[in-house]
């Protein structure tokens, strides 16, 4: 821990730091980053779980500054076993990433960027405006990385290509997110909407007859699902539902940006042309 030097990088919340979090990095050549809760090696998610899933904004404060103890042990447990040589610590103060540096047991920080530093005051303003209108939120790993944490938030992926000096291009994929907390406020999919899904992939297949009886447990991490079918008489059920089974769950995740969490499917019937 003692041979780590310590990095900083410090503006308001809103102003762009995730989203210049990986090429603050990249240009000093740190490979870790501290942003959020979460602790990222490169593009990869290697411990904590992200602030921004909190329920409220309070919540989200003490997830990223590594309150619990729960959390410190499992950084520091990280850090530990990576041993980087150096880490970025993202935070909106000096007070804060100072903070976040003594929670987490790193040495104290040697360097600090500031967010005025690297961004121009309408590149600021614009992030910010994004931040309050939309509630978009970005974290600085590829989308496929978070997915399947994020469950029931919107995602979309930023990809990102730029050339820096000596025409030496840099090229990262951020995501886009908008948590519960969002000032946008909050929204729910009504179960009917995952019907109608499964319902309309049924129909496209030619080997289910019919979906007689669907069931929807919506919790906040994603559906469970549970479906009674009537299959076409001729084919192997065992694959017939199987193929069905990955048609539903790949529809449902697509439209809903929501992970299915277990999918169970019963064969009831077996329906043979006259």
């Amino acid at each position: 821990m003692d041979n780590i030097r310590v990095y900083a990088f410090v503006g308001p919340s809103g102003t762009g730091k995730s989203y210049r979090a990986q090429m603050v990095a990249n240009e000093n050549n740190i490979h870790y980053i501290i942003d959020d809760g979460l602790f990222i090696k490169d593009n990869e998610i290697i411990a904590g779980e992200s602030a921004k899933k909190a329920p409220t904004k309070i919540e989200t404060v003490k997830k990223a500054l590594f309150l619990q103890d729960s959390q410190k042990e499992e950084i520091r447990k990280a850090i530990e076993k990576y041993k980087p040589e150096s880490i970025l610590i993202l935070g909106t103060s000096d007070g804060m990433v100072k903070k976040i540096a003594a929670n987490i047991g790193v040495p104290p920080i040697e360097k600090t960027i500031y967010i005025e530093d690297i961004a121009t005051k309408e590149e600021m303003e614009e992030a910010r405006r994004s931040r309050i209108t939309e509630g978009k939120h970005v974290i600085p790993v590829p989308t496929f990385e978070i997915k399947k944490d994020f469950s029931g938030f919107i995602l979309d992926p930023l990809q990102i290509f730029k050339f820096k000096g000596n025409n030496k291009p840099y090229i990262s994929e951020k995501s886009i997110i908008r948590p519960t907390f969002s000032y946008l406020g909050n929204f729910t999919i009504s179960d009917t909407v995952f019907r109608q899904i499964i319902d309309y992939v049924a129909k496209k297949d030619k080997s289910i007859y019919s979906v007689i009886r669907t069931r929807i447990d919506n919790q906040p991490e994603g559906p469970y699902v549970y479906l009674e079918v009537i299959v076409e008489y001729g084919s192997n059920v065992r694959e017939v539902v199987e193929e069905f089974k990955n048609k539903v769950i790949k529809e449902l995740e697509k439209l809903t940006t929501m992970r299915v969490r277990t999918i169970k499917i019963v064969i009831k019937d077996i329906h043979i042309e006259k």
